[in-house]
């Protein structure tokens, strides 16, 4: 029987394996089983461009419909898998079709973590994952419209910026006590809170949502903990993503935060392999294990997998970087900063362009960099080479950055 690699999943990582399948000259079937009906396409710019109705849909596409049949690859869009077979090699799709393979990428992604709470079934409130869901949103963003935003990590503030701009009056609730409180420092989260706060946006933080409530079965205001009431139009909630591992686990399939794979992209079943937001993978910078959910991570994770799918031996070990568009402010994200103890800040904050240097027991581990490409660029490289600098030079402005970075390099 001659090869087929079958791909569970429709975004950005199975776009990316398929690519390079293709482009190893793997000449076999080729399948693609995903849930919406839309090819696979670029999802952060639905809190940025698409929301602001700067790009269409299909700009959003990864490739045209057509570059898939080119490239011999089978789409079967709007179809759910309901089983996989491990043993026979097979999965069942919901429609009863039965589908064989000889090596299996689940690339399915993560969904929305929903808010479980009085009222969550209410018309007007929205989640923010899909072009569906952004087209149903954007109807909403009228001058004068009074939005809530549950969540002030990426998704909440990219939207709020973008609302904003439209005149719509926004208000973000926030649990925790400050914004992006996951990603970024202290110093970071002050300075988007009162860059959105110039800006128009109301944020109360440390505020905890506990009802919504509204007439004819519509949503009308949003209910605190506190006892807070804040009436709205429309609500947008972004608490984060869950992996889609469901299937992987009915499977059999060891997860735990995602699809437990190796450094190889390799589950424990020799045949099968996952990329992307789904997995949970060796960071080999930090020698921990890592769940992320970035661009980057599905389009490195899922050339490793397609290769390794090959017997093209090939180690993920790329340093993970993010990013976040907010008005005319560009935050990248390189490394992990989490356990940090020491963060230095270099730069001018007062003229919207500086970097957040993250240090654990002296080693630079990651960057912030807002409107910083240089700092980022190089960031990458010092982590990527296990190089560091130490927090007194860099808190030294008159040391030029190139340089220490250059000669920690060895460039």
């Amino acid at each position: 029987m001659a090869d087929h690699f079958l791909i569970i999943g429709s975004g950005q990582a199975a776009a990316q394996a398929v690519q390079t399948l293709r482009q190893k000259k793997f000449s076999g079937r080729i399948t693609i089983i995903g849930e919406e009906t839309y090819p696979p396409y670029q999802r952060p710019p639905l809190s940025k461009k698409y929301l602001a109705g700067e790009l269409s849909a299909e700009r959003l596409y990864l490739k045209p419909i057509k570059h898939y049949k080119n490239k011999d690859v089978e789409l079967k869009l709007g179809e759910r898998v309901k089983l996989i077979d491990p043993q026979s090699s097979r999965v069942v799709l919901e429609n009863g079709q039965t589908m064989s393979f000889s090596r299996l990428l689940l690339a399915t992604g993560s969904h929305v973590r929903k808010l479980q709470i009085p009222g969550d079934n209410l018309d007007g409130i929205h989640y923010l994952r899909t072009i569906d869901d952004a087209d149903a949103i954007a109807g909403g963003l009228r001058p004068g419209s009074r939005l809530v935003i549950v969540g002030a990590g990426y998704i909440g503030l990219e939207v709020a910026a973008v609302a904003i701009k439209r005149g719509v009056d926004v208000t973000v609730v926030e649990a925790l006590d400050r914004v992006m409180a996951r990603v970024v420092s202290p110093e970071i989260s002050s300075f988007y809170m009162d860059y959105h706060k110039k800006a128009g946006v109301t944020i109360h933080c440390a505020t905890a949502v506990t009802r919504f409530a509204g007439e004819k079965n519509r949503v009308e205001r949003v209910e605190t903990e506190s006892g807070q009431h804040f009436p709205c139009d429309l609500v947008i909630v972004g608490i984060g993503v869950e992996p889609a591992a469901e299937l992987a686990e009915a499977t059999g399939l060891a997860c735990r935060n995602g699809i437990l794979v190796d450094e190889f992209a390799r589950t424990r079943h020799p045949d099968i392999f996952a990329a992307g937001d789904c997995t949970n993978h060796p960071n080999l910078q930090r020698s921990v294990r890592v769940r992320l959910e970035s661009v980057h991570n599905a389009i490195e994770q899922a050339k490793t997998a397609a290769s390794n799918m090959l017997g093209e031996p090939k180690t993920y070990d790329d340093v993970p970087w993010f990013w976040s568009d907010q008005y005319d402010l560009k935050l990248q994200i390189v490394g992990l900063s989490e356990g940090y103890d020491q963060v230095v800040i270099r730069g001018e904050p007062g003229e919207n362009s500086f970097a957040a240097f993250y240090f654990k027991t002296g080693t630079l581990i990651a960057i912030n960099a807002i409107n910083s490409p240089r700092e980022f660029m190089l960031g990458k490289k010092l982590i990527a080479a296990k190089k560091t600098l130490t927090p007194e030079d860099l808190a030294d402005q008159g040391i030029n950055f190139v340089d220490l970075a250059s000669k920690a390099i060895g460039q």
